[in-house]
């Protein structure tokens, strides 16, 4: 059997638990067991004890020694202490916290432990045979228990606090709840129970010691005196006992407005001053009744008790200041009334029951508003005077009368004016003294019926001070204005017409607009009133109907009939125009739908229709012939290039043919530019191999050789004898081409930089080492490696 002693008060029962076997899980000390027997037959089987007993050690936190700390003992049964047997530990902190001796059994804690980082440890315990590490004993577990000393300080997780508590609150109103916590174990001793404490705050508020509720100590306080509060409470834990740890918080306290204050005005009297001028809805005046409360408790109504100007002013209340704000509402006039006096109330609008012993919310005040005079402009009697006029009135003829008046004392006299933009045409005229209204030019009521002029009275006295009236002047009608067609009429006649069949209504218009309404009568004009076509029947009702009068109608005959109609309107004289109605005739199908209107186009006769395209056929191909001839000639004719400038830098003319390299010596002659002494046989052929030398040398005796003639006059006689030689060549081009050569002047010491010179007569050069060279040069050896002459082309 095997048994445990632990530390603390085990420890000083270790020698007794040595001696004494345990049974069960009971207190400390230590445990033994032996191996069981397995029973015989014959024996009757007994209840053996464990070889293992759980159980718990306890580790004191926090230990500060030099040595080791003791934690207990392990033994077994088994060993015998001769050294066969040994001790084993596993688990948490096993080797790294806890320690065995694994001969004796001993168990130490080699670094502290701190009980608020863990609180126990669970390990496991064996004994085994020292040799071949066999285990004598099963494993069985055991704890390690940390056991809490007082190290932590509570302390206010939720700390520093905010509170609020409204402001005239009775004695003992919660504010708040302080809670500290405290690390160590709340189930050992009173290293985690905590007391309550205000440090800072009394004699204000007070705080509950176990529960950290804090409540108000005083009662009434009032925040428009003191608005906050900053406390300092303590938590100490020991139960508050002297040798506890404490901690501290702040809590700032804010004491909430309530409506406690009733609003007042500074002066019970307020004057101001306006001019008469002033525009309908401005502000007259501002007045504040202060109140010592803030935000919805400061919120006030102001209204206007009584006073002389009922229905004058108005006061409304400035949301953001606050403010009563005084208005006007009807314009002022300094003749009239020249001061109002007005009684002011401010209330507040959200009222606290719980504080109307403390007096009336409201606050009333008087105001004065004086009126000062200023020159006004002149006023119209009436501001839209209506006129009427007739639209055949002559030039001159007064239409009505306008009136002003200065509404100042100085009583100034009025000159008016016609403002010209509202009548831009001048149609009226105003008499600046007597403001008599008069037409300036005829009126056209068709034209423009309404005329709505302003008016402009100026003082005589100070001309900048400008009255207006409207003038609404309506032209009156007259019968001046004939009816006419309503609109453009199309009348289609169809062949098969019967007589009595109406083809056409019409009705008309009139610019003019009796009182009565239009009355139109409609007839044929006196002259084609008895026509056998057609009649016109009046409808009575402002339209008339033309009717046909026989059938028959042909368009080879007449296409087109022109009907006169009188309109004649119910005026006072009577207008009438004349307007002609076109009707033409069409063929229809059989529902009557025009196919075709106006004159038959006639179709000649003689030829069949074979005949005509033949001949236009033939005069098509005529036609064809002879642009083709033209396109021809042009073309026979055109130049290849222009001969209207004969300056060859700007005719240059481009082929595409390719020679035939040095193998080709048949289309050209190269002799021309070898030696500029020397001249072709202008009647060899360029296009085949000349069977004789193509150079031989002017005659001394008829002309210089270039190296001779003087520098100005060689390139002109150079390019002459080339320009000849072209025109009698008869294997030159029938058209102008471009030629060049290499030829530089007799002052070049090189004379020549062409190496086909070398072939001429004069040549001093031999060239028969290029027959040295291989059939690669044998070209250029038949051309200058024999000097002779005659077979330069062999």
């Amino acid at each position: 059997m095997m048994g445990w002693c632990g530390s603390g008060v085990c420890r000083a029962l270790a020698v007794l638990a040595l001696l004494v076997p345990l049974w069960g899980g009971c207190g400390s000390g230590e445990l033994t067991a032996s191996p069981p027997s397995a029973p015989s037959p014959q024996e009757v089987l007994h209840r053996h004890k464990r070889s293992w007993v759980w159980n718990q050690f306890f580790v004191l936190e926090e230990y500060t020694g030099n040595e080791p700390l003791y934690v207990g003992k392990l033994h077994s049964d088994v060993d015998k202490g001769d050294g066969k047997v040994k001790y084993v530990l596993n688990g948490e902190g096993a080797s790294s916290i806890f320690t065995i001796d694994e001969n004796t059994g001993d168990i130490h804690a080699t670094k502290r432990l701190d009980r608020e980082a863990q609180a126990y440890y669970t390990l496991s315990a064996q004994a085994v045979d020292s040799l071949t590490s066999n285990p004598v004993e099963p494993v069985s577990q055991f704890v390690v228990k940390v056991q809490d000393i007082n190290d932590n300080e509570p302390k206010f997780l939720d700390g520093p606090y905010l509170a609020g508590v409204p402001e005239m609150s009775p004695l003992g109103t919660m504010v708040v709840q302080v809670a500290a916590t405290d690390a160590d174990d709340p189930t050992y001793g009173n290293s985690a129970r905590v007391i309550y404490s205000i440090i800072h705050g009394q004699p204000y508020f007070s705080v509950e010691p176990k529960t950290g509720i804090i409540r108000t100590a005083l009662p009434n306080m009032d925040r428009e005196t003191r608005d906050q509060y900053v406390l300092v409470i303590q938590a100490k834990d020991m139960v508050g006992q002297m040798g506890g740890l404490s901690g501290t918080t702040s809590v700032t306290i804010t004491l909430t407005d309530v409506n406690d204050n009733p609003p007042r005005f500074v002066h019970k009297n307020y004057q101001f001053t306006v001019l008469e001028s002033l525009p309908v809805l401005s502000v007259v005046a501002k007045i504040k009744a202060l109140d010592a409360d803030v935000g919805s408790n400061a919120e006030m109504n102001y209204r206007i008790m009584d006073g002389d100007g009922q229905g004058l002013f108005n006061i409304t209340t400035d949301e953001d200041t606050q403010e009563g704000v005084v208005l006007l509402l009807k314009p002022l006039d300094f003749e009239t009334k020249s001061s109002f006096s007005l009684r002011v109330e401010a209330t507040n609008r959200n009222i606290d029951s719980n504080f109307l012993t403390a007096g009336p919310f409201s606050d009333t005040t008087s105001v004065k508003v004086t009126v000062e005079d200023v020159n006004e402009p002149p006023v119209f009697s009436t501001l839209l005077i209506k006129m009427v006029v007739s639209e055949d009135s002559k030039v001159g003829t007064s239409i009505g009368r306008v009136s002003a008046h200065d509404p100042d004392t100085s009583n100034s006299g009025i000159r008016y004016s016609i403002d010209r933009n509202t009548d831009l045409e001048r149609f009226f005229n105003v008499d600046s003294l007597s403001g008599v209204i008069s037409t300036a030019k005829p009126l056209d009521r068709e034209a423009n019926s309404v005329h709505n002029i302003t008016i402009l009275a100026m003082e005589s006295q100070d001309p900048t001070q400008i009255g207006k009236g409207t003038a609404l002047i309506t032209v009156l009608d007259i019968n001046d204005n004939a009816p006419v067609f309503a609109i453009e009429y199309e009348t289609l006649l169809c062949e098969k017409t019967l007589p009595g069949q109406v083809i056409q209504t019409i009705s008309a218009v009139d610019k003019d607009a009796p009182p009565s309404g239009h009355r139109f009568y409609f007839s044929l004009d006196a002259p084609v009133a008895g026509n056998p076509n057609f009649t016109l029947r009046d409808n009575k009702d402002n339209t008339a109907s033309v009717v046909t009068k026989r059938g028959g109608f042909r368009r080879r005959e007449q296409p087109l009939y022109r009907l006169p109609v009188l309109i004649t309107d119910s005026g006072s004289p009577a207008l009438s125009s004349t307007n002609t109605l076109s009707v033409r005739v069409c063929e229809c199908d059989s529902g009557g739908v025009a196919l075709s209107c106006g004159a038959v186009a006639y179709t000649a006769t003689g030829l069949s229709t074979g005949a005509l395209m033949a001949i236009l056929g033939c005069i098509l191909t005529l036609l064809v012939m002879v642009l083709l001839i033209v396109t021809v000639q042009r073309r026979k004719k055109e130049p290849l290039i222009l001969e209207e400038d004969r300056d060859v830098r700007e005719n240059i003319v481009r082929y595409d043919d390719e020679g035939g390299g040095e193998e080709d010596t048949e289309a050209f002659d190269m002799v021309t530019l070898r030696n500029l002494n020397v001249i072709r046989d202008p009647k060899i052929r360029r296009d085949v191999t000349p069977d004789t030398p193509t150079f031989f040398p002017y005659p001394a005796a008829s002309r210089p050789t270039y190296k001779t003639l003087p520098d100005n006059v060689v390139f002109r006689e150079f390019i002459w004898d080339r320009l000849n030689d072209a025109d009698v060549d008869p294997s030159a081009p029938p058209y102008d081409s471009l030629q060049t050569y290499a030829f530089e002047g007799s002052g070049s010491v090189a004379e020549s930089l062409s190496s086909l010179e070398s072939l001429s007569t004069d040549s001093e050069h031999n060239y028969d080492y290029l027959s040295n060279w291989g059939p690669r040069f044998k070209k250029l050896a038949d051309l200058y490696g024999n000097s002779d002459g005659t077979s330069v082309f062999s």
